[in-house]
């Protein structure tokens, strides 16, 4: 039977269910958007509890000067005038690009500082004159520091954006008649641009508290060059309102624009962009879209998924044809927010023309509608003068910006709660034993009872905002009710630990969707005050007629298709098998890049890369093969399947692009079957704010490592080494990297005598793989875990991952920022003093198959594609297109410096790189990494004695090893 517990556990989950239940009754004084959704009335609405600001950040930093004064005065700083640079090169530029007076050129590391004298004591604002000059095609990143102090957290990381437009105007279509994605290329220009929040959650100008006297103000470079014309201290005044604008406008003599529709412009025209993502796409859902075609891709619209992020805008040029106020519309899109709106600000050649302006509301919609500011009551006029105008639109966070920084904050106290309870009950708590977590952990009900209130407070405020109740909310009222049953039940915590830690994760997904505010932009057109507007949408006939003959043509078009259908003496077949993103790209480059230098035609066919030895073998298969996994080209090679590359008179000069690491897996008898694309390797992430609150530091040796897991277990947190379960999202990395590293560092190897057998019986392979068995035996470790989510939750402070986890950490747990880093893996000391940091790498490569037709067209194809120049472009390009998750982890020395890493990381990258060792690929390999693990995990899962144990198993790998040799009549 179940107990007491159980029932009274069913019971409170019967009045949460009913709670929410009658939240969805309208309350009195509370609107309803007539489906049963209703907006809350003011009254209804708490102020945000203050637990919900988080120490030193810019939230706290305002509420302490809260009562502090904005003096109306401004400061300039000639950006040639600085007093000191520290790790910079500095240069100074006359006259740049029509910018009269001296520039200041500054590098990206290093910092540059700037006196400065303040008059009165108050908050001032900064604004910057700049140039975005050539670099890395990133945003430039810089931290701001007063009198060598942060002032707050947001100070950390302050983003000046570029500027991105299509590379040539007009539309160009392929032999098939597709419009081709026009290629973003950097159209710089001199910007003035405020210091804001990278995050968006502020969006007013930062404040910095200066006193009257002398001070410093110092840029500390973190990413991306930039030219500084001037920088200026001032106050920011806020927009005036829409009456208060309208009633100066009639008093000056201002009248409404007459006349219907008079300018015109195709959102995918854009004049400039702030990121290379924001390219023009195809929309086929309906015939009034513009330009239309029922059976060619058209670029029609701008936008969709790529323009969701806090900051980034689009601009486009309008003309009036003479001074009048004038009307503003967007044919737009919002279907991804449903029971949310996208927020945009809209300036006017850089000015917001009125308060309401900083937060237009797309609200949610299926199809495409007319969007004009100010519709609900009347469409809001916008003053112009006769000629050329700059209309701008830029993502905002608006009224949901509070919101997520009071859910983000709270996800941060959360963890901290989080781990302050799994140090006393451990991560699989007796869920029988009362641990009294009320008494041992400070304030514990209290926390929980704040947090709950916090959640409580966003869930109803995004009620009233939007107006109606939707899954949105689902997540915090879920955790609401589940803290505040915690906070009055606490002995029930360790029941439900899980549940706890799995509700903080969808708190900080929820962070993640709610800020992403995608919109969908057809054209945009200035008309008259008493103009008719366009229909948005086709009538029915249209759109039947539209459905049939895309129905008819999709029998004949093929939309799939990547390659060319021209045919040319000179050509080369090439499959890819990395996604259709990444196809799309490389097609693109190839057609205005390799074709035009070369003569030679690629057709480029997305295939699955299973088939490719099949299709060898039936005679189908194709000239170059990219994206192959590092054993494919020995185990062809063996086959007589691979082209030695080794024959083409350049192929040394060729493969100085790459560290010998990376050629060593295709290598085969002194001969050579691929060139690396991506190669990978492991670094080692830490928890900054956890490793100081528990007084550690980062390992660099593995003796360090011995003495720091002890620390972190006795709070029951682990160290995450990495496992065959992280193959399946990272199936780059080697097999066994932690017993590779030291073995390698121990001055081991793998294999001998060219292979004929595994070097495995060695003192220093048996010492390795002891140590490594010792950490699952004497410190427990554990076998199976998520790395990412552990790391998130701070159970798992510090471990060792393939490097790519930067990308997904950076893109997907925005609560961490500025709380985490990474660094090379633990080493081992020399009698020199050096640290010995040797690990395996992985990656994948380009394969020629020895059935090419032609050869040489191949080799020139293989040669463009791993060269630096390509290689950079793709991986900025692909950046671009999906944002920083998608850096590309290029095998090429000079093209990753190149991509846009903070120069900090790329340091720490570098440095680990240079001790990067490839694996060998021989005949029976196969077997070597999957009999490692047989080993080991009987060593730990039966406490075998671990020597004996590989001894048995390094048999095993040699009879395989010695059975292929035979097989392929080789020296045994």
């Amino acid at each position: 039977m179940r107990g007491i517990g159980w029932i009274r556990e069913r019971t409170t989950y019967a009045r949460a269910l009913l709670a929410l239940t009658a939240l969805a009754v309208a309350l009195p004084g509370a609107a309803s958007d007539g489906y049963g959704n209703r907006a809350l009335a003011a009254s209804e609405i708490a102020e945000p509890p203050p637990a919900s600001i988080r120490e030193g950040s810019y939230g706290a930093f305002m509420a302490q000067h809260s009562d502090v004064s904005r003096p109306n005065a401004e400061i300039v700083l000639q950006a040639d005038k600085y007093a000191e640079a520290k790790g910079m090169q500095t240069r100074i530029l006359n006259d740049y690009e029509g910018q009269p007076g001296a520039s200041l050129w500054t590098d990206e590391e290093g910092s540059v500082t700037w006196n400065v004298d303040v008059s009165s004591t108050g908050l001032y604002n900064l604004q910057l004159l700049y140039y975005p000059i050539e670099g890395k095609s990133a945003g430039i990143e810089r931290r701001v520091l007063i009198d060598g102090k942060l002032p707050y957290l947001e100070a950390d990381s302050i983003i000046f954006s570029r500027i991105w437009g299509n590379e040539s105007e007009g539309t160009k279509r392929d032999p098939r008649g597709n419009d081709i994605r026009a290629r973003q290329v950097e159209k710089p220009r001199w910007l003035t641009a405020d210091a804001l929040d990278s995050q968006g959650y502020y969006p007013e100008p930062l404040s910095f508290y200066l006193t009257a006297g002398s001070h410093s103000l110092t840029f500390e470079s973190l990413r991306e060059p930039m030219l500084i014309r001037q920088l200026k201290l001032f106050r920011y005044e806020q927009p005036r309102t829409y009456d208060e604008v309208a009633q100066t406008n009639e008093a000056e003599g201002w009248k409404p624009a007459q006349g219907g529709i008079v300018f015109k412009t195709q959102g995918e025209a854009a004049s400039a962009k702030s990121d290379p993502t924001l390219y023009p796409l195809n929309d086929r859902t309906s015939p009034a879209s513009e330009p239309y075609d029922v059976s060619k891709i058209r670029m029609n619209m701008i936008g969709g998924n790529n323009w969701r992020l806090p900051g980034q805008w689009i601009e486009w040029e309008v003309e009036a044809p003479e001074d009048g106020l004038y009307r503003i519309a967007f044919k737009s899109r919002q279907n991804a927010l449903r029971g949310m709106y996208a927020t945009r600000k809209l300036t006017i050649d850089g000015a917001v023309p009125f308060k309401e302006a900083e937060q237009l509301q797309f609200m949610f919609k299926r199809s495409w509608r007319m969007f004009e500011a100010g519709e609900e009551k009347e469409p809001y006029l916008f003053r112009l003068s006769k000629g050329t105008h700059t209309i701008r639109l830029q993502v905002s966070l608006g009224d949901i910006a509070p919101l997520i920084r009071q859910v983000e904050n709270s996800v941060l106290e959360l963890n901290n709660v989080y781990r302050q309870i799994v140090k006393i009950t451990g991560t699989a708590p007796d869920v029988n034993r009362d641990y009294h977590l009320d008494r041992q952990i400070p304030r514990l009900q209290e926390r929980l009872r704040e947090q709950s209130e916090v959640l409580e407070y966003v869930g109803r405020t995004l009620e009233r905002l939007t107006g109606e109740r939707s899954d949105r909310v689902a997540p915090l009222y879920k955790s609401m009710y589940q803290l505040e049953d915690l906070a009055k039940r606490p002995e029930t915590i360790q029941k439900r630990l899980v549940a706890f830690r799995d509700n903080m994760g969808a708190l900080g997904t929820w962070i993640l969707t709610v800020r992403e505010q995608p919109l969908d932009i057809d054209y945009l057109l200035l008309a008259g005050a008493d103009a008719k507007l366009p229909k948005a949408e086709a009538s029915g006939l249209k759109k039947m007629g539209h459905e049939i003959g895309a129905f008819f043509y999709s029998f004949f078009e093929d939309y799939n298709s990547i390659g060319s259908t021209t045919d040319s003496g000179k050509r080369a077949t090439v499959w890819i098998g990395s996604g259709r993103d990444q196809a799309q790209v490389i097609k693109q480059m190839i057609d205005d890049s390799f074709t035009p230098q070369t003569g030679i035609e690629i057709d480029l066919k997305l295939v699955n890369m299973g088939v490719l030895l099949p299709a060898t073998l039936a005679g189908q298969g194709p000239d170059v093969a990219m994206n192959v996994g590092a054993e494919t080209p020995v185990n062809f090679a063996m086959r007589g399947a691979a082209q030695d590359l080794t024959v083409f008179p350049d192929y040394e000069e060729t493969t100085k692009r790459f560290y010998d690491s990376a050629l060593v897996p295709f290598r085969y008898r002194n001969k050579l079957y691929a060139l690396p694309e991506t190669q990978t390797f492991a670094m080692l992430f830490y928890r900054k704010d956890v490793l100081a609150e528990m007084g550690l530091e980062v390992p660099q040796s593995w003796n360090d490592l011995f003495s720091l897991i002890p620390e972190l277990q006795k709070h029951n947190m682990q160290f995450a080494f990495p496992l065959e379960q992280d193959f399946a999202r990272m199936p780059s990395m080697p097999p066994n990297t932690t017993f590779m590293s030291m073995l390698l560092q121990a001055g081991g190897r793998l294999y001998a005598d060219d292979g004929k057998g595994v070097e495995l019986d060695s003192e220093a392979s048996m010492q390795s793989f002891k140590r490594w068995v010792e950490f699952y035996t004497s410190y427990k470790l554990p076998l199976i875990f998520d790395f990412p989510n552990r790391f998130r939750t701070g159970e798992m402070p510090i471990g060792i991952a393939d490097y790519s986890l930067y990308n997904h950490l950076s893109v997907s747990a925005p609560e961490l920022r500025g709380l985490w880093g990474f660094a090379p893996i633990p080493g081992t000391p020399t009698e020199g003093g050096v640290i010995r940091r040797d690990e395996p790498g992985g990656g994948s490569a380009v394969l020629m198959l020895q059935t090419a037709k032609n050869k040489d067209n191949g080799w020139a194809f293989m040669k463009w594609w791993t060269d630096t120049e390509t290689q950079v472009r793709f991986g900025r390009e692909m950046e671009g297109l999906m944002g920083a998750a998608a850096r590309y982890p290029t095998a090429n020395v000079e093209a990753l410096a190149e991509l846009p890493w903070p120069v900090k990381d790329l340091r720490n990258l570098q440095e680990q790189w240079k001790w990067v060792q490839g694996v060998p690929e021989v005949p029976g390999s196969y077997f070597t990494g999957r009999h490692l693990d047989n080993a080991f995990r009987k060593s730990v899962a039966e406490n075998t004695n671990a020597r004996e144990t590989l001894y048995d198993y390094i048999q095993f790998i040699n009879d395989e090893i010695a059975t292929k040799r035979r097989e392929f009549k080789l020296p045994e």
